[in-house]
């Protein structure tokens, strides 16, 4: 492991990244890229670069992409990964993880998330503040899992997903990729096709 963290974006979820990573106390420097070039610090930790200078410091920090949107995420990410960077997983101390879960590089995990046992979470996802994934849940790549929000057991979400703030999730429910659920909807039966969901019970819009 490196002792050198290198967060990609300096605004609203890499601060709260680099929140977590400080919280960590792994790191004996954390410094941020951002392509807004009027941004010199931010969490008290400087900008170094834009994210066009990560290929510059790919041997001394480990790369983590702080970006809110899954796309721009999933393609910096996918980008980070062919230059062989070093991507960690960042897990809040105040976060409680179960026996038997697995959470894949690149994955945020805020204050207050519960992950219960047997649960798979895929490679960049954000997993938001005081979220609760029950057991045995499958959360694959690039998912965003917003603040609130809360999986029953053996629930699957698609790739790319955006779950909004407070939704509920039944369990043994599928959620193909390309979802965007609104928030404090509830889903209570699978939902096969990408689109936008929102009510109680969800319909697509």
């Amino acid at each position: 492991m490196k002792n050198k963290l290198l967060i990609i974006g300096a605004s609203g979820h890499g601060k709260v990244v680099a929140d977590i990573a400080l919280k960590m106390e792994k790191w004996e420097n954390i410094a941020f890229l951002d392509d807004n070039e009027s941004i010199k610090s931010s969490m008290g930790l400087e900008v170094i670069g834009t994210s066009n200078d990560v290929f510059t410091y790919l041997e001394e920090y480990e790369i983590f992409v702080g970006i809110g949107n899954n796309t721009t995420r999933q393609k910096i990410h996918e980008m980070l990964e062919t230059v062989d960077a070093s991507i960690p997983v960042l897990i809040h101390p105040d976060a409680v993880v179960g026996s038997q879960v697995d959470i894949g590089i690149g994955t945020a995990v805020m204050a207050g998330v519960i992950i219960n046992c047997g649960t798979k979470i895929g490679k960049s996802c954000i997993i938001n503040t005081g979220s609760t994934i029950d057991h045995d849940n499958y959360i694959e790549d690039y998912v965003h899992i917003s603040p609130g929000v809360n999986l029953a057991g053996t629930v699957k979400v698609g790739q790319l997903s955006w779950l909004g703030i407070g939704s509920v999730i039944s369990n043994n429910v599928n959620i193909t990729s390309g979802c965007l659920v609104g928030a404090g909807s509830v889903v209570v039966k699978d939902i096969t096709e990408p689109g936008v969901y929102v009510g109680v019970p969800v319909r697509r819009v």
